[in-house]
């Protein structure tokens, strides 16, 4: 789904246009994706980053010691990433 967001984006946009895409960095954490293929799937796509917007969880497992996915839940950053045209 992510390949095929950022792939279609830049035909959807003016060329002074943004694309938005809210994305955890969970997958990252779990050994299921890279930042650097994340990097590499936006520059692919012909886009460039011009600005990235973090937030850290606060959702109750993010806290929660007991659920198996703790340890990457708790380092999880969800962000803002705002593409354009390169």
């Amino acid at each position: 789904m992510l390949k095929g967001f950022l792939a279609g984006l830049k035909d959807h946009l003016l060329s002074y246009g943004e694309g938005w895409l809210i994305l955890s960095d969970l997958a990252e954490h779990l050994g299921l994706r890279t930042r650097e293929g994340l990097l590499s799937l936006i520059e692919q796509a012909g886009l460039k980053v011009i600005a990235r917007i973090d937030t850290k969880p606060t959702h109750p497992k993010a806290f929660d010691k007991t659920d198996l996915l703790y340890a990457a839940r708790s380092q999880e950053i969800t962000s803002l990433w705002r593409l354009t045209q390169k």
